[in-house]
């Protein structure tokens, strides 16, 4: 990986552009990660310097995503997981949460960054009991998106999808609603929905502040949404306890006691019923 970005308008091979910023990158640079360019780093110092709890949002929502799967592959008996939106490997990627629970979940992991791509297929191995696979396709073609997974996942049979910090990049709310009700339409009775994104509730200005130098600077716009916005993504479908709630306070360790800090970003799980 490059230290300094290629002169702009230039790609690698693969059509990674290493002078655009980019949310899977910058995402990856706030966790600890190296997977991120000269770029990436300038945009999310600049962010965390207006809204330094972003990192803390970053941890949080990792969190959320361990403990969902975790929840999804033991006590719901979910085996099969739609991760759109994956992001750059990290600790406790979704396949590994799911077959360090169940050894023969199988996985599809989708995104349309042709870095996060290059990285989970050479990093992201599942057990030889399961199947991990990854799609390139964007989540605005739903139709795209279910076509590929078939050939993996039994759509006649439950699945988890997962959609972490993701809608937000549809920012017209309707639009993120109709692809997120098309996605699961398509799935069965007993499949479940996790959803984790921005809020503007807890310290709204700031954020909205940072996410102004990202929409100036990245690739890709995001909006943050209301709480109760967030909950219309599960309308239809029965929510598990504690319904949507900042990420820290759903379903915390209880080895971590005093974790269940208030964060901005929201999240919640529900089963299609």
């Amino acid at each position: 990986m490059p230290d300094a970005p290629l002169p702009s308008g230039q790609e690698q091979p693969g059509g990674i552009n290493s002078s655009v910023a980019h949310s899977a990158r910058i995402w990856n640079y706030w966790l600890g990660g190296k997977d991120n360019y000269t770029i990436d780093r300038e945009i999310g110092d600049q962010f965390s310097a207006i809204f330094p709890e972003i990192a803390d949002i970053a941890r949080s929502s990792r969190g959320f995503l361990a403990r969902a799967v975790r929840y999804l592959a033991g006590e719901a008996g979910i085996r099969q997981f739609l991760d759109i939106g994956t992001g750059l490997p990290s600790v406790d990627n979704t396949h590994e949460v799911a077959q360090r629970v169940a050894p023969d979940a199988r996985v599809v992991y989708v995104d349309n960054d042709p870095l996060v791509l290059a990285h989970a297929r050479a990093l992201l191995v599942g057990t030889p009991e399961g199947s991990t696979e990854y799609i390139d396709s964007d989540l605005r073609d739903p139709d795209r998106i279910l076509k590929a997974a078939s050939r993996t996942l039994d759509l006649s049979r439950p699945v988890g999808l997962v959609l972490m910090n993701i809608l937000g990049h549809v920012t017209d709310l309707a639009q993120a609603r109709a692809v997120v009700g098309h996605l699961m339409g398509a799935l069965p009775r007993g499949s479940y929905l996790a959803v984790a994104d921005g809020t503007n509730v807890v310290k709204g200005p700031e954020f909205e502040a940072a996410i102004a130098v990202w929409n100036r600077e990245g690739s890709t716009p995001y909006t943050l949404r209301s709480p109760d916005e967030i909950a219309l993504f599960f309308d239809g479908l029965a929510l598990v306890e504690p319904g949507v709630v900042s990420c820290p306070r759903w379903r915390p360790d209880p080895v971590l006691p005093g974790a269940e800090h208030e964060v901005d970003e929201f999240c919640g799980l529900a089963r299609k019923p």
